[in-house]
């Protein structure tokens, strides 16, 4: 299943004409932030977002992608980029998917400022679409990246087992953007309102499977996945896996590891005992359930498309981020 190659396919050319913006953009005289940024490139990873804002845009665009899809795909990648440094920044990560973090490998103060220089270059690329609907969409894209952190920590503290919380959490922190770059394809290409708000939806599905998988990771006893097991829980975060499982059966104990975790005094042997519990308690399952319910939900809107490579590669854009083992 090279799921990757499908998605690509199509916008081939598109994804050359990006590859040259950001080329030519993200380069400075400064040595300090030209090492930053060479050091962050090196994990530029399979572009997976731009490459959803190329689908979207070409879809809705007849077959033709626009400067300003290019521009709001820049931009969407680059405040994506500039939100991961930040968070490492605040989690104390020393990797970020099997590399040194930038905080890691410079200091924090570099991180900081230099997060902040990708932000800012990501509000000049998006002011570069001269479209003041995909302009508002990054704002509010902004400000709910920071709301969905400052929930989840927040949340952190909070006593309740909610998968409401939860679900408020990944929506904002996680598929707002993966709706946002939909969205910004779809207003690039000039779609309906109808049509805007379709793709929109169907982000959004995206990135909450997005999400959902990879809190299932933090499960599996699988050291290549760049976190150790278990290490959501060593930050004082119950996922969705977890959350079922005790609701779904009251245990003492578990009930007591789970209040020490929010608490940050789990040991690290009651954070393993909590991880099995989860697993023994089919928590994993149901929230590969409520992933593919999320699935079917998001290729229901897709199904009344024009059945060409585009919509293709959108579905198998959606297969790669539920089967994914990374």
């Amino acid at each position: 299943m090279e799921y990757v190659s499908l998605i690509k396919t199509p916008i081939e050319a598109e994804l050359s004409r990006f590859n040259a913006l950001f080329d030519s953009t993200l380069q400075s005289s400064n040595p300090l932030l030209a090492h930053v940024i060479a050091h962050i490139r090196q994990r530029n990873g399979k572009q997976m977002r731009p490459m959803l804002v190329l689908l979207v845009a070409k879809l809705c665009g007849q077959g033709q992608v626009s400067d300003t899809a290019l521009h709001a795909a820049f931009a969407l990648e680059l405040l994506h980029t500039a939100s991961l440094v930040h968070d490492d920044v605040v989690d104390e990560s020393a990797q970020r998917r099997g590399q040194l973090s930038v905080n890691a490998a410079f200091n924090n103060k570099v991180a900081v400022l230099s997060g902040d220089y990708l932000l800012s270059t990501a509000l000049v690329q998006v002011s570069l679409t001269r479209h003041l609907d995909i302009f508002k969409l990054i704002s509010v894209l902004g400000q709910e990246l920071a709301d969905g952190e400052l929930l989840q920590l927040a949340n952190v503290s909070n006593p309740t087992l909610s998968e409401e919380v939860y679900f408020d959490i990944i929506r904002k922190k996680t598929a707002s953007l993966f709706a946002a770059c939909t969205k910004a394809g779809a207003l690039a290409a000039g779609a309906s309102d109808e049509m805007v708000e379709k793709m929109r939806l169907f982000g959004e599905y995206l990135g909450l499977c997005f999400q959902i998988k990879d809190d299932i990771f933090d499960y599996a006893p699988n050291a290549a996945l760049g976190k150790p097991t278990g290490n959501d829980m060593r930050e004082g975060k119950l996922t969705l896996p977890a959350l079922y499982a005790l609701r779904h059966t009251p245990d003492e104990t578990a009930l007591q590891w789970a209040s020490r975790v929010k608490e940050g005094e789990a040991s690290s042997d009651e954070i393993d005992r909590l991880v099995t519990f989860t697993r023994e308690q089919g928590g994993i399952e149901y929230a590969i359930c409520r992933m593919e319910d999320l699935r079917r939900q998001a290729l229901t809107l897709l199904e009344p498309l024009p059945g060409d490579d585009l919509k293709q590669a959108l579905v198998a854009y959606l297969s790669y981020v539920v089967e994914r083992e990374l």
